[in-house]
């Protein structure tokens, strides 16, 4: 992406900052910033490693586009009841190069204590980190379990959304309802587009522990795809033919416009003495050719001081696609039959693997953390979640990357 777009939108939090700061009373501002510096690499030339949605990853040579990332962010308070903040990030996502996004602008209204309003462009809130997902220092891991965090396409939504925040004794309960819209671009040069999206987050927290439960609804567009549109096409045309009737069925369930979808989550956390631990289990579902889908992970460590090891266990599995209703046994029908079956598999977040990993956190300095993570990556399914695949790859990946982690 033109460098200029990239200091732009790392530059509009700074903006905000200026055009606020001039007002009579001058309002305060806060101006922040995280990133990740890494390298990656894997065991095989055959297939690339990389995060959800990126459209290459890592291979033999040690690659920093996987892991690395750098945000900036303002928060600019008007008064005490009005805010506004604006996040840029620059990372590698569904484009072969550095790219930057404007991951969050919105205004904030505190009704009261425990009531609050945004209005703008915010966090999904999908996941239980999806408020900081892409801030590495702010999170146990290296990066976030691609099995469960490749299942939804959105990092954010364009609308409102409403918090209320309650204790009852020791134990704080916070409710978020948001609604709106999203695009984003796909790797492989799809769009995902979400209308009329509707995201509930609930969090409680007592002590050391955390648990959630989140659910977001959706219709779902995907465009973009050449074999998509043909299939269909195809099946549309040759369903009017006798006996093909239920080729055209096959087509309106393999169709991506506007069809609901849905993701239900629930999460737990643990900070307690010196034993983290983490969870999330989660269920996707739609009504179009992307696979229904259950993923999740566990996470466990302890602390030694500033060295803290951890082990991950995640997996993806895939629940159910569309039945391939292309008549068997029809020689001239074997192509599309064939390309049929495959596609189910091509679509958005399709893989099915599990993953093991070790890694390790040492805080050797106020705001920095250097990190080291193995993972033992086992496609179940084809090459699974795994990037390029030469044809026929299916076999295990060994995964090693290092970090430093900071914010600002």
């Amino acid at each position: 992406m033109n460098k200029q777009i990239i200091a732009a939108v790392l530059a509009l939090p700074l903006a905000l900052t200026s055009a606020f700061a001039q007002e009579a009373q001058g309002p305060t501002v806060k101006v922040s910033g995280f990133g990740t510096g890494a390298l990656t690499w894997t065991n095989t030339s055959e297939a690339e490693f990389g995060r959800p949605n990126q459209a290459s990853g890592a291979k033999k040579n040690p690659y920093t586009g996987v892991d690395s990332n750098l945000g900036l962010q303002a928060d600019v308070t008007v008064n005490n009841w009005l805010s506004f903040t604006g996040q840029g990030l620059v990372r590698r996502d569904a484009e072969d190069d550095f790219g930057a996004e404007l991951a969050w602008a919105f205004a904030k209204a505190r009704i009261s204590d425990q009531f609050s309003v945004r209005v703008g462009r915010i966090g999904l809130p999908a996941f239980m980190i999806s408020d900081y997902r892409n801030v590495g220092y702010a999170n146990t891991f290296l990066r976030p379990p691609v099995e469960m965090y490749s299942q939804v396409p959105f990092n954010s939504l364009d609308g409102i959304d409403a918090t209320y925040q309650h204790s009852f004794g020791d134990t704080s309960v916070t409710g978020q309802l948001a609604f709106g819209g999203a695009e984003v671009k796909v790797a492989g040069g799809l769009k995902a587009k979400g209308k009329d999206m509707i995201a509930l987050n609930l969090v409680a927290e007592h002590g050391p522990f955390t648990a959630r439960f989140g659910r977001v609804d959706a219709k779902i567009t995907i465009t973009g795809s050449a074999p998509l549109t043909g299939l269909l096409g195809t099946l549309r045309a040759l369903s009017a033919n006798p006996g093909l009737s239920q080729l055209n069925t096959m087509a309106n369930e393999l169709s991506a416009n506007e069809k609901k979808a849905s993701f239900t989550s629930v999460g737990l956390g643990m900070d307690w003495n010196n034993i983290v631990a983490q969870t999330e289990f989660a269920k996707r579902k739609t009504d179009t050719y992307v696979n229904d889908t259950s993923s999740w992970y566990v996470m466990g460590g302890y602390r030694f001081g500033k060295v803290l090891p951890y082990f991950i266990q995640s997996k993806v599995s895939i629940d159910g696609h569309p039945e391939n209703r292309v008549p068997a046994g029809v020689a001239s029908l074997a192509p599309l039959r064939a390309g049929a079956a495959r596609l189910p598999y091509t679509g958005v977040g399709q893989g099915e693997q599990s993953t093991t990993s070790i890694g390790v956190r040492w805080d050797f300095y106020r705001s920095l953390a250097l990190k080291a993570q193995i993972d033992r990556v086992k496609p179940a399914v084809g090459s699974g979640l795994l990037l390029n695949p030469t044809p026929g790859f299916n076999r295990d990946v060994t995964v090693g990357a290092v970090a430093i982690d900071f914010v600002f």
